[in-house]
């Protein structure tokens, strides 16, 4: 099934008005000593929102509990820009310029952008665990552990890791998959797990999306990589070609840019193939399947 079937700007736009009203509630202003207003910069405004995109996309595939999958789509999103808050630190990759406009650690200093990245990485778990009976105990606990693998050693931490690790080395395509799955990879495909664990799905099911998940992820990296090289900063809304200012192995420079453009496309066709063995309707699958082919053919 085609992509272009499905509106998914009608579709992202009620998810998003969703998820930017709850951010811009559950995210609050009157924190400590300026604390909130470092954090609100960090998330609101600003951002593709893919991995809340995702959650909400998975979620309505297997016919999850809304509440649940709202709270999982805002925890992601804090979760990813408390990572960036971190990423551009000067400890880190030292960037100026995230989503148009200064680095939180540029705008508010850094001792105010590790407390805000430490305090949004809190809040992505206190959300997923309210106190009334609008997530069901089960259904909390799940989210919580899928979020946390996803962002601890064996996700997004461990990649970066490997990433400060690999500067001005020469990895191989196996070395370089391992470090994207888990650094940019292992968060979107969380996402679209937890979103699927805000509903009831059988095995073939889950083990579906999951590698559905994980070729998301790996093409979303792939691209970024490209655009990279193609692209300048205000498109991205990021400093442009800072991969290879820092000498960082990328998909680019290890198999060309023809190669990666190829190997994107090719990762596209493992994930919409993931979705044909799910055991879903293609109905249910539809926003999964335009975000998909939105992954591959973004500008940004």
């Amino acid at each position: 099934m085609s992509a272009d079937r499905f509106d998914l700007a009608l579709w992202s736009a009620a998810h998003l008005r969703a998820v930017e009203e709850a951010l811009c509630a559950w995210v609050h202003a009157d924190a400590p000593a300026g604390l909130g207003a470092a954090m609100r910069y960090a998330v609101l405004d600003g951002g593709k929102r893919l991995r809340p995109l995702l959650v909400a996309a998975a979620s309505e595939a297997v016919g999850g509990n809304a509440q649940a999958a709202l709270r999982a789509a805002c925890a992601t999103e804090l979760i990813h820009a408390y990572s960036l808050v971190h990423d551009d630190m000067p400890c880190m990759d030292n960037d100026i310029l995230r989503r148009g406009k200064p680095t939180v650690h540029v705008a508010f200093g850094e001792a105010q952008a590790l407390l805000a990245g430490d305090a949004l990485q809190a809040l992505a778990f206190e959300l997923l665990t309210p106190d009334d009976v609008s997530v069901p105990a089960s259904i909390q606990a799940k989210l919580c552990r899928l979020l946390a693998v996803a962002a601890g050693q064996r996700g997004m931490a461990g990649g970066q890791a490997i990433d400060l690790a690999s500067v001005g080395q020469q990895l191989t395509q196996d070395q370089l998959r391992h470090m994207h799955c888990l650094k940019t990879g292992a968060l979107l495909q969380g996402s679209v797990m937890m979103g699927a664990a805000c509903g009831a799905a059988n095995p073939q099911t889950l083990a579906a999306l999951n590698d559905f998940g994980a070729a998301l992820g790996l093409a979303f990296q792939v691209v970024d990589d490209i655009l990279d090289v193609t692209s300048d900063a205000v498109t991205l809304g990021k400093t442009a070609g800072k991969d290879a200012a820092n000498d960082k192995p990328t998909y680019v420079s290890l198999m060309g840019l023809e190669g990666a453009q190829t190997h994107a496309k090719d990762l596209l066709v493992d994930a919409l193939s993931a979705l044909d063995r799910s055991g879903l309707q293609t109905t249910a699958t539809q926003a999964l399947r335009a975000l998909a082919y939105m992954v591959v053919s973004r500008n940004n």
